[in-house]
């Protein structure tokens, strides 16, 4: 059968068919699931409310799952044994409350596919530091031959790599989307790096809803399970508080010099399984105090799965940084351009501003998630000579700054964004696109923001 916007396949009704399992949401999420759901044997059937990009369609006409776009059609979702939700469909969306009230069980797709691997999982979560950790320690397990997959909000969606894959690892990049509808999710290490507000829009505008979330990484966890945490975040302090770990703890410090992992201003130690590992961090491929707690947490990852500790600093010294996490672009006339685009919160903005050395035009503005500025204003103050807001409406950030700093220049684009920044700059500055903001406003994701951002400045 086939309408306008359904396409459906053969489904074979065989011993083998497990129950009937409905994705919602046709991304690198969804489709990974319907993959796995569809060779596992159950009766697969993907909708999606949007469009699905071509690529992914063939991908579900290649494994014969039946499915839809632009429309979700009740009578071929309700009836669903399981639903795998896409991390982007908001608990209050109405189909599922519709769900809830009939007692569906609504999964993630991590979960899914956490329930189908014997393989040993590290999940990396927090509100900033995540996309780098997680490239970080893949990079060092990778280099120490470790047979390794790299997936969950990077890469290739983790249950694709259950499906079609064989690993003995996984490394996953964890939202806190992805950990709302966990039911037995179980990493064998997790790592909390820290928590500050972000997508509070989300979460009733309460960060410890939010938290809780992030936390739900440790929830299933057992005493021989280890979670990873930055012991001077008071956030994560009332969680391990409220809801006590199972698992072993090991906190990285700035201050704390009995912490397993401990940095001071020269150097960095772990002192972990009896053996203690000592480092420079001049010697660290990323600088900025917030690189030397991502650079801690990788390295205690490597000493709980007993790498050698030339090759833990191997890994630290020769890991090329993340695309747009502080990507130096271009230096034109002087002027260093750098691609923060994934800083889409303001503690991101506090640490990309803390790391400047250069009087900065601060590119700023897109899709606000409740966020509060207070965070980076002495920041602002002390560093920033000119705001360029980019986005469809800049007026929160217009107001917030408009008598903090001389000059706010207010631009719809990233061209236009990209020539005003360019004209308040002078020789020995810096351009900062480090926009505190969701870029779905004028953009498809943050990665489209960083890749114009480029473009233009390449453009100058």
């Amino acid at each position: 059968m086939e309408t306008q916007n359904t396409y459906q396949t053969q489904v074979h009704n065989s011993s083998e068919n497990k129950g009937r399992v409905v994705v919602l949401g046709g991304g690198e999420s969804g489709n990974g699931a319907a993959i796995l759901a569809k060779k596992l044997g159950f009766e697969v059937f993907l909708s999606d409310k949007g469009s699905i990009k071509e690529h992914y369609k063939n991908q579900l006409l290649e494994y014969q799952i039946p499915f839809e776009e632009l429309q979700h059609t009740e009578s071929l979702i309700l009836n669903a044994d399981v639903v795998i939700k896409s991390p982007g469909i908001p608990e209050k969306a109405p189909l599922i409350q519709l769900l809830r009230s009939k007692n569906t069980s609504i999964i993630s797709e991590i979960e899914f596919a956490s329930r189908y691997t014997d393989a040993k999982i590290i999940a990396i979560t927090g509100s900033n530091g995540k996309t780098t950790t997680t490239s970080l320690i893949f990079h060092m397990m990778k280099q120490n031959h470790i047979n390794v997959g790299l997936g969950g909000n990077i890469g290739k969606s983790f249950a694709y790599q259950v499906a079609t894959e064989n690993f003995d690892y996984y490394v996953l990049e964890i939202s806190s989307f992805q950990l709302d509808d966990v039911t037995s999710f179980a990493p064998y290490i997790a790592v909390v790096l820290n928590i500050s507000p972000d997508h509070l829009d989300r979460y009733q505008y309460d960060i410890m809803n939010y938290a809780k979330a992030k936390w739900n990484l440790t929830k299933y966890q057992t005493n021989t399970d280890f979670v990873i945490y930055w012991e001077e975040d008071t956030v994560l302090q009332q969680l391990q508080q409220e809801f006590p770990t199972q698992s072993k703890a090991i906190t990285f410090s700035t201050q704390n010099n009995n912490a397993a992992a401990y940095a001071d201003e020269e150097h960095f130690t772990i002192n972990l399984n009896n053996e203690i590992l000592d480092m420079n961090i001049s010697e660290l491929a990323l600088s900025g105090k917030h690189n030397v707690a991502n650079s801690m947490a990788a390295a205690s990852v490597g000493k709980v799965l007993q790498i050698k500790n030339e090759n833990i600093r191997m890994a630290l010294s020769d890991f090329e940084a993340v695309e747009h996490r502080l990507e130096p672009v271009l230096k034109i006339q002087g002027i260093q351009f750098i691609n923060d685009s994934k800083a889409t919160n303001v503690n991101a903005v506090y640490y990309a501003l803390e790391s400047m050395k250069t009087p900065t035009v601060l590119i700023l503005g897109g899709e606000d998630k409740g966020n509060d500025y207070n965070e980076i204003l002495d920041l602002v103050k002390q560093k920033v000579k000119a705001i360029v807001c980019l986005g469809k409406d800049n007026t929160i950030i217009l107001d917030f700054f408009s008598n903090i700093v001389d000059v706010i220049v207010d631009t719809h684009s990233m061209e236009e964004a990209v020539k005003s920044a360019y004209m308040l700059a002078r020789k020995g500055d810096t351009v900062l696109l480090a926009p505190a903001c969701a870029s779905f406003d004028l953009f498809e994701n943050y990665e489209d923001r960083g890749t114009q951002f480029k473009q233009h400045v390449r453009n100058l």
